[in-house]
């Protein structure tokens, strides 16, 4: 697994921003010559994308810090990006338009500096809590760019107003733009087609009932969702690391790297 820590300037936030883009590469078994063939850093075609989202309090590091994700993803031929939000949801708070930054910035930066797909249909967004519920955002606000999208412990209920400043502020009048019920509903009133959805919860999640009930409110407007839970753990990254990994052997792929099947590192 090749790993990259960038920093680089945003023209929609306008500050420098950090992001860790991990790309699968020459393994130990291919070095070696174990794995039947030479190693060789020549690809034959663009890494399929998975845009992975932190949680509150957390930035681009936690997700390769905390969990295998490098080596799921090394195992699966995909690349993953991770990047830095704050707090804010990945929406527009205050002066940080991080919902442009996601859905635009990004991914165009992305596509053109590393090799990574820009078809949407080689595209996936996930993410564990907040993550999950940008994760929701971004994949049902802009249905057209993303294959499938994954969430995990999703707070499903958030408000980006207030969740800026504290995580349990109590929600009052939410914008209906980040209101995830609004925006499911209104996929289905525009005729649009919902990604794949897989979602799932520790059922000893204080956020589980939330996060059932939303996945069976996708389900009611026509989306098929996949739904998980695991019955011992809570809002932990135990869950999440078991849940990247089911969610990269979920996902619908018919890529050139998945043609070739997984691999070992």
């Amino acid at each position: 697994m090749a790993k990259t820590v960038t920093n680089f300037y945003s023209y929609v936030l306008n500050r420098a921003v950090d992001i860790t883009v991990v790309l699968p590469s020459v393994t130990c078994p291919e070095s070696l010559g174990l794995a039947g063939y030479p190693p060789c850093h020549e690809l034959k075609e663009k890494f399929p994308v998975l845009y992975l989202l932190h949680g509150f309090g957390n930035n681009h590091v936690q997700w390769t810090g905390y969990t295998n994700v490098e080596m799921y993803a090394e195992e699966r031929r995909i690349a993953v990006v991770n990047f830095s939000t704050e707090n804010k949801a990945y929406a527009h708070v205050g002066g940080d338009d991080f919902f442009k930054f996601v859905s635009e910035e990004l991914p165009a930066f992305v596509t053109n500096y590393f090799p990574v797909s820009s078809k949407p249909e080689e595209t996936y967004i996930a993410g564990l809590s907040m993550g999950g519920y940008g994760s929701y955002l971004h994949g049902l606000t802009h249905p057209e760019k993303y294959r499938a999208v994954g969430t995990f412990s999703a707070g499903v209920s958030i408000d980006p107003g207030t969740f800026a400043k504290s995580a349990f502020a109590k929600v009052t009048d939410r914008d209906p733009q980040y209101d995830l019920y609004a925006i499911a509903e209104k996929v289905k009133e525009e005729g649009k087609t919902f990604p794949k959805i897989y979602a799932s919860c520790g059922k000893k999640d204080a956020l589980y009932q939330s996060c059932l009930d939303y996945a069976e409110k996708l389900k009611e407007l026509g989306a098929d969702v996949t739904w998980d839970e695991m019955e011992q753990y809570g809002h932990e990254w135990r869950f999440w690391d078991a849940q990247v990994e089911k969610f990269l052997d979920w996902i619908p792929r018919d890529d050139y790297y998945a043609k070739l099947g997984k691999r070992s590192v």
